[in-house]
C-alpha cells in the first residue's frame, strides 16, 4: 500500500465486474447487492483497484479510460492493465471502461461494507473484460443532459468525437475538426480561421463551451474571428444539434459545442496520468504539439498542467498557394482542487495567444491581406458538493473571469480594428434524484457581465452587457418511455456608453426578456430501436455587433451597419429521430424543422462604402431551416466496417422563399474501414452536392468528391498506450471549393496533404 494513504484509508480490493462473472458462478444482478451496507464505516475513503483485459486473449490493456459516472473520477490503465480509483466513499457506483478498438462496457460495483459476501468478491479475482469491436458503441455524453448517460439515451440529437476519430480529424480549429460530423459544416477564411455551422446556423446561435462554460471570445462577431480554443488537448468534443440546451442558454438556436479537457481535476490520481500529442501536415507545413499531465501534490490535492503550440505556413492548394494564411498559436493552463469526502473545491487558469493571417484579394481588401492577434486569459473557480443537501444529491457553483483582445493589423505597426472584451460570470446548478413524480432533475441560474470596447476605424460604441437566467429541467421515466421538460427565463441588457443619434439610428439601451421551453420524449423498444422527438421554443437577443456596429471591419472586408431597433429572435424547433444499436449496427436518422421569427442576418446591400468596402446591413426577417441528418456504421464481419454520413439543410426567408446566404449544400461521406484491436486502415470518399440556392450577391458552388485515406497502429511501449496515425487528405489533389469559404473566389481548398499524428497516453 502506498505510504501516501494512512491506515484509516486502507485499501479495499474489490475485483468484480461484468462479463467474467459467469466464470465464477456469480450472477450479474446479484452484484449490486454485494456488501452489507449496514456494516460500512461512515467517513471511510477507499481506493478501488481493478484490471482491464482483452476478452478474447486475456491480455492486459494499457491506456483504457475507466470513469466513475457518479463522481466524475477517472483513471487510466497501466501496461499491466491495472487502474486505481481513489477517494471513494462506501456505496454503489457505475464504472465505464473504454479503450480504442474495443466496445465500451458499463458495470456496477459496491465499495465498502462487503462483510456479507466478501469471500466471494475477494476470491473471484475478476477483471473488466473488453470485447474487440470495429465500431464504437454508446459513448457517454454530459452536455445538455441532467446526468452523464449513453448517447443513445439522450433526448436530443448529439454527437461525440473522441479517440481515433478525434486524432485523425484534428485540425488547427474546432470547427474544422468537427466539419465531417452529421449536421455540421465550417465557414473558412484559410486553414487557421473557421467557425462552426450547425444546421445552417452559426455565430451567436452556436454556443461554444470549454468544460461546460462559455469561451468568451469575439468569434460570433465576424467571419475572420476564429474561436479562441485549441482542440489539440481535448479529451473529447460533444455536439448538441438544434435548440433545446436550456442548461447553457436560450440563445443557442443552432446548438452547443463543448470542448472537454477536465481543466479542474476531479480526483487525486494514484500515479501520473496524461497524454502527449505531436502532429504535422504537408499542406501547411504545420508542426503542432500538446501535452497534459495530472499528478498528486498532496494526499487530497491533484494538479493538472497543460501546454500546446502550433506553427503553420501558407496553405498549398491545387491552384497555387493561398498567401498570408500562416499562423502561430500557443495555449497553456493549470488547474488544481481540494478533493474531500463531501466533494471538491478547485480552480484553473488558462492563457491563449493566436497570431494568424487573413488573405487579401477581396473587393476593398488589402492586396497583402491582414494580420490578426488574439489573446485570451481566463480563470475559473468551481465547488462541487456530492453529498445530499435538501432535495439535491449534487450541487455545483462556478465563477469565471475572462479577458480577451483582438487586434487587426494593416501593417505590423498600423492598427485597423480593435475588439476588447472583459467579463465575469457566476453559475449555480443543483441536481436531484427521484422527487415526487420526477425521476431526476436539475435547476439553476446564471448571471454575467461583459464589457465590450472597440477601437481603430470602428465607431461602434463601448457597451456593457448584463445577463441573468433561471432554468429548470425535469425528467420522468415510465418504463421504456422517458419524458423531459425544461423551462428557462433570460434577461439581457445592452447598455452603450453613450446615448446619441447616429447614421444607423438612435443609440440607446436595449432590454430583452424571454421565456424558453422544451419538451422531449424518448421511447426505447426491447429490440434496440429508440424513437425520440423534442419540441423547443428558444429566444436569442441581438448581439452587440448586430445592434450598434458602425464602420469598416477590416479583416472581414465589409462595412458593417447595425440596427439599434432590432427585436430578438424567437425560434420554434422540432426534432424527430430514430436510433438503432446492436453488436453489428449503429444507425441514427433525424429530421428537423426550425422556424425563426425575426431572424437577424447581414444583408449585402450591393453598395460600397466610402472606403470601397461592401456594405452589410443587419436586419430581421422571418426564416425557416429544415432538413435531415443521418449516420450508419455496419460491422460486416471479420473487422470490416462500412460507414456513412449525410446531412442537408434548406434555409429560406419565410415570406418570399428567398434562399439565405452561407447555407451548406447536401454533404456527407462514405468510408470502408478494416479494424483490428491493434491497427486499422480506412478509405473514404467525401462528397458535397452543388449549391445553387444562394443568397443575394452570393455565387453558386459546384459539387465535388474528394478521396481520403488513413491508417493507424496502437501498441504498448514502456507500459503506455501509443497511437500512430497516418492520413492522406485529398489523395487525388482535386481542385474543389467549400461553399462556406470566404476565399473560394481566390483559391480552392487544400490540395493533397500527408498528415502524421502520434499520441501517447500515460
Amino acid at each position: 500500500m502506498p505510504s501516501a494513504y494512512p491506515v484509516e484509508r486502507r485499501l479495499r480490493r474489490l475485483r468484480l465486474l461484468a462479463p467474467a462473472l459467469a466464470a465464477v458462478g456469480l450472477a450479474w444482478p446479484a452484484l449490486a447487492d454485494i456488501g452489507d451496507l449496514a456494516a460500512q464505516e461512515p467517513g471511510q475513503a477507499y481506493v478501488f483497484e481493478g484490471n482491464v483485459r482483452d476478452a478474447g486473449t486475456g491480455e492486459p490493456l494499457a491506456g483504457a479510460q475507466v470513469s466513475v459516472l457518479e463522481r466524475g473520477t477517472r483513471a487510466v490503465t497501466r501496461g499491466d492493465g491495472t487502474f486505481h480509483l481513489t477517494g471513494l466513499a462506501a456505496g454503489v457506483y457505475t464504472l465505464r471502461a473504454d479503450r480504442l478498438g474495443y466496445r465500451g462496457t458499463t458495470v456496477v460495483i459496491t465499495v465498502g461494507g462487503v462483510r456479507a459476501r466478501r469471500a466471494v468478491a475477494e476470491a473471484a479475482e475478476v477483471v473488466i473484460l473488453l470485447a474487440p469491436s470495429p465500431i464504437a458503441m454508446a459513448d457517454l455524453v454530459v452536455t445538455a443532459t441532467i446526468s452523464e448517460r449513453a448517447a443513445s439515451e439522450a433526448l436530443r440529437p448529439v454527437g461525440i468525437m473522441t479517440g481515433d476519430d478525434l486524432q485523425r480529424q484534428m485540425t488547427a480549429t474546432v470547427a474544422g475538426t468537427l466539419a465531417s460530423m452529421p449536421g455540421l459544416a465550417a465557414t473558412r477564411m484559410g486553414p487557421t480561421v473557421a467557425q462552426p455551422v450547425i444546421r445552417g446556423l452559426s455565430g451567436d446561435r452556436v454556443q461554444m463551451l470549454e468544460d461546460g462554460t462559455p469561451v468568451g471570445d469575439a468569434s460570433n462577431s465576424g467571419s475572420d474571428h476564429t474561436t479562441a480554443l485549441d482542440p489539440s488537448s481535448a479529451r473529447r468534443i460533444e455536439v448538441v444539434r438544434g435548440p433545446g440546451a436550456l442548461l447553457y442558454g436560450g440563445n443557442a438556436l443552432g446548438g452547443v459545442i463543448n470542448v472537454i479537457r477536465d481543466e479542474i481535476p476531479t480526483a487525486v490520481p494514484h500515479r501520473w496520468t496524461g497524454a502527449a500529442t505531436f502532429q504535422t501536415e504537408t499542406a501547411t507545413g504545420s508542426l503542432a504539439g500538446s501535452a497534459t499531465a495530472a499528478f498528486a501534490v498532496a494526499e487530497r490535492v491533484p494538479l493538472r498542467v497543460e501546454v500546446a503550440a502550433r506553427t503553420a505556413g501558407d496553405l498549398k492548394t491545387p491552384a497555387g498557394t493561398l498567401l498570408n494564411t500562416d499562423g502561430e498559436l500557443f495555449s497553456g493552463g493549470a488547474g488544481t482542487a481540494y478533493v474531500a469526502d463531501w466533494g471538491r473545491l478547485g480552480a484553473s487558469v488558462r492563457g491563449y495567444r493566436n497570431y494568424y493571417g487573413i488573405p487579401g484579394g477581396f473587393v476593398g481588401g488589402h492586396a497583402e491581406g491582414v494580420r490578426i492577434e488574439m489573446e485570451r486569459a481566463a480563470s475559473k473557480f468551481r465547488t462541487v458538493v456530492d453529498e445530499p443537501v435538501g432535495p439535491f444529491h449534487n450541487l455545483r457553483f462556478e465563477a469565471t473571469y475572462n479577458w480577451y483582445t483582438h487586434r487587426e493589423l494593416e501593417a505590423p505597426d498600423i492598427l485597423g480594428t480593435l475588439f476588447d472584451q472583459e467579463g465575469a460570470s457566476a453559475d449555480f446548478l443543483g441536481r436531484h434524484g427521484r422527487l415526487g413524480p420526477f425521476t431526476a432533475g436539475a435547476m439553476g441560474g446564471r448571471a454575467s457581465r461583459v464589457d465590450f470596447a472597440y477601437g481603430g476605424s470602428l465607431h461602434t460604441p463601448d457597451t456593457r452587457r448584463l445577463r441573468a437566467a433561471l432554468y429548470l429541467l425535469e425528467e420522468v421515466s415510465l418504463g421504456s418511455v422517458k419524458i423531459e421538460s425544461g423551462l428557462r427565463y433570460d434577461w439581457t441588457l445592452a447598455d452603450p456608453a453613450e446615448d446619441r443619434v447616429s447614421d444607423i439610428g438612435e443609440i440607446r439601451d436595449r432590454e430583452f426578456h424571454s421565456l424558453s421551453g422544451s419538451l422531449g420524449v424518448l421511447y426505447r423498444s426491447a429490440s434496440g430501436i429508440v424513437l425520440g422527438a423534442s419540441a423547443v421554443r428558444a429566444f436569442r437577443a441581438p448581439d452587440i455587433t448586430e445592434l450598434y456596429s458602425e464602420g469598416p471591419h477590416l479583416a472581414a472586408y465589409v462595412f458593417e451597419v447595425g440596427n439599434p431597433s432590432l427585436e430578438g429572435e424567437v425560434g420554434r424547433g422540432l426534432d424527430v429521430f430514430l436510433r438503432f444499436e446492436s453488436d453489428r449496427l449503429r444507425a441514427e436518422v433525424t429530421g428537423f424543422h426550425n422556424d425563426i421569427r425575426n431572424y437577424i442576418y447581414g444583408e449585402d446591400t450591393g453598395h460600397l462604402s466610402r472606403v470601397r468596402l461592401p456594405i452589410y446591413q443587419f436586419r430581421g426577417n422571418d426564416a425557416v431551416f429544415s432538413g435531415f441528418e443521418g449516420s450508419v456504421d455496419i460491422d460486416a464481419g471479420q473487422g470490416l466496417v462500412l460507414e456513412g454520413v449525410a446531412s442537408s439543410v434548406r434555409g429560406s426567408l419565410t415570406g418570399t422563399d428567398q434562399p439565405l446566404p452561407l447555407v451548406p449544400p447536401l454533404k456527407g461521406h462514405v468510408a470502408l474501414k478494416y479494424e483490428r484491436p491493434s491497427w486499422y486502415v480506412r478509405a473514404e470518399a467525401e462528397m458535397a452536392d452543388r449549391q445553387d440556392r444562394v443568397g443575394q450577391f452570393e455565387t453558386p458552388t459546384r459539387g465535388y468528391t474528394v478521396f481520403n485515406a488513413a491508417a493507424g497502429v496502437r501498441f504498448t511501449f514502456g507500459g503506455r498506450l501509443n497511437v500512430l496515425t497516418v492520413s492522406l487528405a485529398n489523395a487525388a489533389n482535386t481542385e474543389y471549393r467549400n461553399h462556406l469559404s470566404r476565399v473560394k473566389e481566390i483559391m480552392p481548398e487544400a490540395g493533397r496533404s500527408l498528415n502524421l499524428s502520434y499520441r501517447v497516453v500515460f
